[in-house]
C-alpha cells in the first residue's frame, strides 16, 4: 500500500517541474490529439479516471459488507459525524475566507477541499501512529465516507459548464445499470461483460446528460459479485477471495496506478506564478477547515454517546483530524472541473498540492503531543 500513490506523486513532480520550465511544451503535450480529436487530457480525465473511482467504488462496497469497516452502520457513527464535519467544516472556511479576502469568481472552488487522499492520508496515518492503532481505521473510515461524499458532489454540483445538464439521457446510464444487474442475476463471474456492456452504457449516459463521466463504474461495480462477508482489510487481500469484485481490483490495479501518474502529469502542471488568492482559500480550507471540522464533531458525538474506539484518545483524534486535511487526486480532479479560466484553476490546484503540508504538521504535532505509535 506504501507504493499506491508513488505514481501519483511522480506525475505530479514531473508536470510541476515541466510546466514551470517548458510551459508551452507541457501544454501541447496536454492538449495533443492522439486520437482524432480526442487528447491527452480528455482520455486521462475522462476514461482512465473512471477505473479510479472504480477502485473508490470497491473499497466503499466492501466496507459496507459485514465484516467490513461500515458495517454494521452503529459503529461508525462517530467516524461517519466526524467525516460530515470534514465536508461541512472546509466548505464553511472555504466561503468566509472568500467573502473576506476572495472574489465571487473563487465561490465554484467550495467543494475542492471537502476531499481527503484516502491512501496518502492513511500512509502518514501509519508512520504517526504505527499500523495498529485505532486511530488508523478510524481514519479509513472516515476517508472511505469522504470519498464518498466526493463523488455525489462532483456527479451533483459539477456537470461540464459548458453544457446544460439533459437528465433525460441518465436512461441510458440506468440501461446500464439493468444490464448489470442482469449479469449479477445469470450468475455472471466475469467482470469483462460488466465493464464493456454496462460500463459503456452507463459512461455514454452520463457524456450524454453532461455529467462527468468518469463516475460510469460508480454505479456498475456494486453490482460485481461478491462474498456474503468482507474477510480481509480493506487495503490487504483475502487469499481465500477469488470473487468477481476482488479480481477486479487486483487485476485493474497496474492499469490504475498508470493512470494516476498520468492524472497528475496532466493535471498538476501549474506555474508557480499562478499561486494567487485562491490558492490560501483551498489551502486555509483544508488545513484549518478540514481538521477543525473532523475534531469538534468527533468531540460532540463521543460526547452523545458515540465514544472514540478504545485506546484512541482527543490528542489522537486531533492529529489525526490534522492527518486527514491532505488532498490531492480528488480534491485537484475537483479543481479540475470547478474553473474554466485556467489561471484560477491552476492557483486552486496549487492550494491542494500545498495541503501535502499537512504530512510535516501532523507529524510534528504527534511528536509534540506525545501520540505513542501501536505497531503490535
Amino acid at each position: 500500500m506504501e507504493k499506491d500513490r508513488i505514481p501519483l506523486i511522480i506525475g505530479v513532480f514531473i508536470a510541476v517541474l515541466w510546466a514551470n520550465l517548458s510551459p508551452d511544451s507541457y501544454d501541447h503535450f496536454v492538449n495533443k490529439e492522439v486520437l482524432g480529436s480526442l487528447t491527452v487530457h480528455f482520455l486521462v480525465n475522462d476514461i482512465f479516471m473512471v477505473f479510479f473511482f472504480a477502485f473508490a467504488t470497491v473499497k466503499i462496497t466492501r466496507s459496507l459488507l459485514p465484516g467490513g469497516d461500515l458495517n454494521p452502520i452503529k459503529h461508525a457513527i462517530n467516524p461517519i459525524m466526524a467525516t460530515i464535519g470534514g465536508v461541512i467544516g472546509p466548505i464553511i472556511v472555504y466561503i468566509a475566507l472568500n467573502y473576506r479576502m476572495g472574489s465571487p469568481e473563487f465561490i465554484n472552488g467550495w467543494a475542492i477541499p471537502t476531499a481527503t487522499d484516502i491512501a496518502l492520508a492513511w500512509l502518514v496515518a501509519r508512520l504517526i501512529f504505527g499500523a495498529f492503532h485505532p486511530a488508523v481505521s478510524f481514519l479509513l473510515l472516515l476517508a472511505i465516507a469522504d470519498d464518498g461524499i466526493g463523488l455525489l458532489i462532483i456527479a451533483i454540483f459539477y456537470p461540464d459548464p459548458l453544457n446544460p445538464v439533459l437528465p433525460i439521457f441518465l436512461l441510458v446510464t440506468l440501461a446500464g445499470m439493468l444490464v448489470a444487474f442482469l449479469f449479477r442475476k445469470l450468475k455472471v463471474k466475469n467482470y469483462w461483460p460488466y465493464i464493456i456492456f454496462g460500463g459503456t452504457l452507463s459512461w455514454i449516459g452520463l457524456y450524454l446528460t453532461h455529467v462527468h463521466p468518469a463516475l460510469a463504474l460508480v454505479v456498475i461495480i456494486p453490482f460485481l459479485p461478491h462474498p456474503k462477508r468482507e474477510r480481509a482489510h480493506l487495503f490487504e487481500d483475502d487469499p481465500k477471495d477469488y470473487s468477481t469484485l476482488i479480481k477486479f481490483e487486483q487485476e485493474w490495479k497496474v492499469i490504475v496506478d498508470f493512470g494516476l501518474l498520468m492524472f497528475g502529469l496532466t493535471n498538476a502542471g501549474v506555474e508557480f506564478s499562478e499561486i494567487g488568492t485562491v490558492t490560501w482559500l483551498v489551502f486555509l480550507a483544508l488545513i484549518i477547515g478540514k481538521t477543525s471540522g473532523i475534531f469538534i464533531m468527533g468531540w460532540i458525538a463521543d460526547k452523545l454517546g458515540f465514544p472514540l474506539p478504545k485506546g484512541m484518545k482527543l490528542k489522537d483524534l486531533f492529529v489525526m483530524s490534522l492527518v486527514a486535511s491532505v488532498g490531492l487526486t480528488v480534491a485537484l480532479f475537483v479543481a479540475e472541473l470547478a474553473f474554466t479560466d485556467s489561471n484560477i484553476r491552476g492557483a486552486a490546484k496549487m492550494g491542494a498540492l500545498f495541503s501535502t503540508g499537512s504530512v510535516i504538521l501532523s507529524y510534528t504535532a504527534g511528536k509534540i503531543l506525545g501520540v505513542k505509535r501501536k505497531t503490535v
